[in-house]
């Protein structure tokens, strides 16, 4: 266990935000978490856990002791005949995490190319991209309750996933107490993910749902196109609409794709024809936040150092550099000025995707 004092946090989020941890513990064994909760003066938390810090917007300095997790692995843990059962340490980069599968002949991932954060972070946001969410192919995690210093293991089910959205991203009840971790009760704040293991299946078959890939699949000639195609076409097109953080700060997508009824939708539609929206399995409508904030026109206007990318109206990017940064507070100041727009045109409340610390 490493643990260090007054730490920059600039480096350590994609936002390039000036912050800094009055603690900072590098976490790269359970048994550094271990060590740490038996430490009677850090074991009191509070505890920010922080893995790639690509979801982040620090609005001041971190009062609670940082958990770096650093936990490295990569590791093929079961193959059978209807999958392949990959674990990854949760401070693994997750894209060298789907390459490593994909160059061992392990595909699944390929549609989640590209996506910045660690391993750690990808069941508690449940990620996703181009028709694929991390619980399509997730088998269960480890992880160490931060109050009692037990280790345990969840399940698809116990991790609650949902759009974005997963029992970590929730406050536990009063009612869990301090003993034992009851399962499906918030875990925000009350445990750690260590490891993550993913379900690939076997036989694999490609995802192509997304407009995008179609259009690579059509211009490449291919009618069945392999998982290394597949993730060469996501990085490209990511690469061309999104940012690379270590050139123009930023955290992703700012916003989630609101979700509407089908009676939601077809007012929007007649009011606005050309609104990008997507029939979903439950008989709901998601909608396209970027191009509601495109239609509000946003697009590549700021608001002090804090801008929205012209090339893409759902990402919030840093027009500050170095120790002149953008802040935290010019990026909320931002992102609300864009929900209050969106509300009062569209009646569409945008849920930020990001934590604000």
């Amino acid at each position: 266990m490493v643990v260090e004092k007054n730490v920059p946090l600039q480096p350590c989020n994609t936002f390039g935000i000036v912050a800094r941890a009055q603690t900072l513990v590098r976490v790269r064994s359970v048994a550094d978490l271990q060590q740490l909760l038996a430490d009677q003066a850090l074991a009191r938390g509070p505890f920010f856990v922080l893995g790639g810090g690509s979801n982040i917007v620090l609005t001041g300095d971190v009062k609670p002791t940082v958990l770096k997790m650093e936990i490295k692995g990569l590791r093929l843990v079961e193959q059978t005949e209807r999958a392949w059962i990959v674990e990854a340490g949760a401070g693994e980069v997750w894209h060298d995490c789907v390459a490593w599968t994909l160059a061992q002949g392990f595909a699944g991932l390929e549609n989640l190319a590209l996506i910045p954060g660690t391993v750690g972070a990808s069941p508690v946001q449940n990620i996703g991209a181009y028709g694929v969410e991390l619980q399509d192919r997730f088998e269960s995690l480890d992880a160490v309750d931060l109050i009692t210093g037990q280790s345990f293991t969840l399940d698809a089910a116990q991790c609650a996933f949902g759009y974005r959205d997963s029992v970590f991203k929730h406050a536990p009840s009063p009612a869990q107490g301090q003993g034992g971790l009851p399962r499906g009760m918030g875990l925000a704040g009350r445990a750690v993910i260590t490891h993550v293991r993913f379900r690939l299946p076997r036989p694999w078959k490609p995802v192509l749902g997304y407009l995008e890939l179609e259009r690579r699949r059509a211009e490449a000639g291919v009618d069945q196109p392999t998982a290394q195609q597949i993730f060469d076409w996501v990085c490209d097109i990511r690469r061309a609409k999104l940012p690379d953080p270590a050139v123009v700060g930023n955290a992703g997508s700012f916003f989630k794709n609101p979700t509407v009824t089908p009676e939601q939708c077809a007012d929007i539609i007649a009011r606005d024809p050309k609104i990008v929206h997507y029939p979903m399995p439950d008989g709901s409508i998601k909608l396209a936040a970027g191009w509601l904030i495109d239609a509000c026109g946003w697009k590549g206007k700021s608001v002090g150092k804090a801008g929205v990318y012209e090339k893409q109206a759902l990402v919030l990017v840093n027009r500050g550099q170095g120790a002149d940064s953008v802040t935290g507070g010019e990026v909320m100041t931002l992102a609300r000025a864009i929900q209050t727009s969106v509300y009062e045109r569209f009646g569409i409340r945008l849920e930020p995707e990001p934590v604000v610390v």
